[in-house]
């Protein structure tokens, strides 16, 4: 059975689960090939033939305050948005997106002075995405009103209806 392609905003709030990270807001961009996740601190750890990765995560924009390391990673070449090339570190990680968890790639990035922590790529979206960049947190607004049905079951029969 064929997943249906939602419509998707240029921005939007999503869960990294795995990471701890919730409520992360997220920049939706076409132009980006692989997802970028903000952090700093990247070490490469070697121990005899084995490498593993460090990093921490934006706290600043609420994820939590702790190191990550990780095995399942590869080292890739990203023309960035200056259009140089620069060498990132790529590892997988579940996404929490209109309900759906997705295990996708996240470049890692300074994005520190970008307002998102976040940015969402074509691997993503591609074939699970519209995007609407005239609207913003589709998913965020789904979820919202998935917790007010829950919460009052008899909306339905209730004609005034909150209208996005």
């Amino acid at each position: 059975m064929k997943k249906k392609i939602e419509l998707i905003g240029a921005t939007d709030i999503v869960d990294l689960p795995e990471l701890g990270w919730y409520h992360v807001p997220v920049r939706v961009d076409s132009g980006a090939t692989t997802s970028a996740i903000h952090c700093a601190r990247v070490k490469l750890i070697k121990e005899g033939e084995h490498e593993r990765l460090c990093f921490y995560l934006d706290v600043k924009k609420g994820a939590p305050e702790q190191s990550y390391t990780v095995s399942d990673f590869k080292e890739t070449v990203v023309r960035n948005s200056s259009g140089k090339e620069e060498k990132r570190y790529v590892i997988k990680t579940q996404i929490t997106i209109f309900g759906r968890k997705i295990r996708t790639e996240f470049s890692l990035a300074n994005r520190k002075k970008m307002s998102y922590p976040i940015l969402l790529g074509r691997k993503l979206l591609k074939g699970r995405f519209l995007i609407d960049v005239s609207k913003k947190d589709l998913s965020a607004k789904q979820n919202a009103d998935k917790i007010r049905h829950k919460k009052n079951p008899d909306s339905e029969a209730n004609p005034t209806r909150l209208i996005h």
